[in-house]
């Protein structure tokens, strides 16, 4: 204690004591007080830190911070971490049990917040609204996705307007215009249709404007045009339109014929006996022509089997045109090697170096399409196209054996006609008939897969580019490398329901000035 006199002007000496606490910090105190936060202290900011960069939003006030630190200093847990769990536990519940009767589903997520605000919705009656909406939309997705295969299904086998258009006009130019009608090649050029020195071509086909660009396509990319000669199959309606246009539009310097189905002595009933059963057949009909989604069970579907159901279910299938390659070898008897061209294909680079190609006495050199990682197009194998759950292909079919393309192909004629391929193809169709359809999913190529089993040679890839009808993201680099191009899938290039960017590989060859294309509105879009 400390004693202080006071003294007073009246003289008065009044003696106070007045206690006062002494602070004596001694050196020891102040060591160890001073060593404690220098081991605290990086932890802090290090806390602080982690605290800072955790945070969603920016803490820019002690406040904010001593909100965020306090529970971490004092080993509380955040309650939003809790909050999660528990949810978690709900929608595992409402998962398990049945939607409750009644409940009236909001139709967008801020009509959902609107009435958990004014109805005061607890956290279950939430999750099984989520829930409910959740799948409604998938339903509704779903469902919209098969009539949307539905409508490209429909809109893959329609003929446009414009193309049906360029057919009529030229029939009728057929039965008016003496020029039409002019003898397809001229009398001169016809020792030339069964002369082997020359680069035979075949397509068979119906749409004219399709057989238009394959012809000028394969023409101008020619280094020796005046080699090539095309054989143009079609049917006998559409016979005389096709005469018109190459006779009103020739490709000198070379050579066109063209012939209907009709005009072949070789293609009789007797000699076709599946293809007359396949036509007439009235279940194999009504398959390809009937309602394709009666009987089907859309729940158990998943679209992708709907889309390649439908594809397989093409009325192109029952075609003679579509099965008519398997006949080459009788129809042209006097040739030794030609290439098959389908109609959806484009021709980017001289194809004289296929006839240069070596077999090694192969009949079919095709493009294999097991080796690409694709799954719509190169990565096809057997099990792709054939029902192995049915013993008879599970017998005599290997699922793993690598398929290859129909669409450009080189044919041996000459090694052809020393094999039973036709024979084959043939008691295949049969037995596909017999089997009720359920052998294949797809019309030609599964039993040519069959009859050409042992007869096919890989050629490079880069002569034969396939998927432009399916695949919106093709590369169009390499596009732009193939030699071939093809727009096998739904979507044509003719249809509007074509790929837009891969549509000009394929416009370029229409002639827009010509007077039929232009008064058939077939304009280039």
């Amino acid at each position: 204690m400390r004693s202080i006199t006071i003294s007073i002007s009246n003289g008065f000496i009044d003696l106070m004591k007045i206690k006062v606490a002494a602070r004596h910090i001694s050196y020891r105190t102040l060591f160890h007080t001073i060593l404690i936060l220098a081991f605290l202290l990086p932890f802090v900011f290090i806390l602080t830190a982690l605290v800072t960069l955790e945070g969603v939003n920016k803490c820019s006030s002690f406040d904010c911070l001593g909100r965020r630190l306090g529970p971490k200093l004092l080993g509380r847990v955040d309650d939003s971490g809790r909050l999660v769990k528990d949810f978690y536990k709900i929608l595992n519940l409402v998962n398990t049990e049945e939607i409750p009767e009644g409940l009236k589903l909001p139709d967008s997520f801020s009509q959902l917040v609107s009435e958990m605000k004014s109805n005061q919705y607890d956290a279950r009656t939430f999750a099984f609204m989520l829930r409910g909406m959740t799948e409604k939309l998938e339903r509704e997705i779903r469902e919209s996705k098969f009539a949307e295969l539905m409508n490209k299904h429909f809109a893959a086998s329609s003929i446009p307007k414009g193309i049906h258009c360029l057919s009529l006009r030229l029939t009728d130019e057929y039965s008016s215009n003496a020029h039409a009608r002019r003898q397809l090649p001229s009398p001169e050029l016809l020792p030339v249709l069964s002369n082997n020195s020359y680069h035979h071509f075949v397509l068979s086909t119906d749409n004219i404007l399709a057989a238009s660009v394959v012809v000028a396509s394969a023409v101008q990319s020619s280094v020796k045009p005046e080699k090539i000669v095309f054989h143009v199959i079609t049917d006998k309606k559409t016979y005389a339109g096709m005469h018109s246009w190459f006779a009103l539009n020739p490709v000198s310097p070379a050579i066109v014929e063209v012939k209907g189905i009709h005009q072949f002595d070789w293609l009789t009933r007797e000699n076709v006996p599946v293809l007359e059963a396949v036509e007439n057949h009235n279940g194999i009909r009504n398959y390809y022509h009937g309602n394709h989604v009666a009987g089907a069970n859309l729940s158990d579907t998943t679209p992708r089997t709907f889309a390649s159901k439908l594809q397989a279910r093409s009325p192109k299938y029952i075609s003679l045109l579509n099965h008519l390659r398997i006949y080459l070898p009788e129809l042209f008897p006097n040739l030794e090697k030609v290439v098959f061209l389908d109609d959806d294909v484009v021709v980017q680079r001289d194809l004289s170096p296929l006839w240069e190609i070596d077999l090694r006495g192969k009949v079919n050199g095709a493009v294999e399409t097991c080796k690409g990682e694709d799954e719509w197009v190169m990565s096809k194998h057997f099990r792709n196209y054939f029902n192995f759950s049915h013993p008879l292909i599970a017998k005599n079919l290997n699922p793993d054996e690598c398929a290859w393309a129909y669409g450009m192909n080189i044919f041996d004629l000459r090694a052809w006609r020393k094999t039973n391929i036709r024979e084959t193809y043939h008691s295949w169709l049969k037995e596909n008939l017999k089997s009720n359809l359920t052998l294949w999913k797809l019309g030609t190529l599964p039993p040519a897969l069959i009859a050409f089993k042992g007869h096919v040679h890989p050629i490079d890839p880069s002569w034969h580019m396939l998927g432009l009808g399916y695949q919106n993201k093709t590369n169009i680099e390499n596009v732009k490398k193939a030699a071939v191009i093809h727009y096998n899938g739904q979507s044509k290039p003719w249809l509007q329901i074509g790929f837009e960017h891969l549509r000009p590989f394929w416009t370029k060859y229409i002639n827009y000035s010509n007077d039929f294309i232009r008064n058939c509105h077939i304009l280039e879009s």
